[in-house]
């Protein structure tokens, strides 16, 4: 066995997780599209040390990986627009409950596709859902219609509230915005935005 390649293993795996501590807690599935060649790029670069004699070198490129992620990171923190031109925007794919064609034509992603994840996410049908939207890690985010929504404890309360009055048959006026956080995608604003440092 030799000694040169298990120092060499060990201190690979040490600096790799300190690297990789650094560079954040997101899984693969979290990251974006510039994240995630970086990060494929660094492992793939980690495992050059181990037949040659270039320990050092890789390193020092490996700490300018993960450097240039957190450079990009704090650019999409800076500016909105440059986070769309590096990552991308959420897509909506599904308006007040109709199918948006042209979306899905520009994701190349086809219905059948877009069915089959909403079943994983326990979503029976596309009629039940207010928005849909195809995230920039690949992922959905929905809201269901109204009447599809199940009952919040806010719900429940005040229904017994109601009953405990007497007050049943006045008609129940939901809390709920019509602006939501699905509407900065829709609309291309929001209603509450978030501190200018952290759009």
């Amino acid at each position: 066995m030799d000694l040169d390649l298990i120092w060499k293993v060990l201190l690979i795996f040490a600096i790799g997780t300190i690297y990789l501590r650094v560079s954040g807690r997101k899984t693969i599935s979290q990251m974006t599209m510039p994240e995630a060649i970086i990060m494929i790029a660094f492992g793939t670069m980690l495992i050059q040390p181990v037949t040659s004699k270039n320990i050092w070198t890789t390193m020092v490129v490996g700490a300018v990986f993960i450097l240039a992620l957190i450079i990009t990171e704090l650019i999409q923190l800076k500016s909105d627009f440059l986070e769309t031109i590096i990552s991308g925007k959420s897509v909506p794919v599904v308006e007040k409950g109709q199918l948006n064609e042209k979306q899905l034509k520009k994701l190349r992603l086809t219905v059948d596709k877009l069915e089959e994840r909403l079943r994983q996410l326990g979503i029976a049908s596309i009629n039940d859902l207010e928005t849909a939207t195809v995230e920039v890690n690949g992922k959905i985010g929905y809201t269901l219609k109204p009447e599809k929504q199940p009952a919040t404890k806010e719900d429940i309360q005040t229904l017994i509230q109601l009953i405990q009055t007497g007050q049943l048959n006045k008609p129940i006026i939901s809390n709920n915005k019509n602006e939501n956080i699905f509407a900065e995608i829709t609309n291309n604003h929001s209603v509450d935005p978030p501190p200018k440092y952290l759009q």
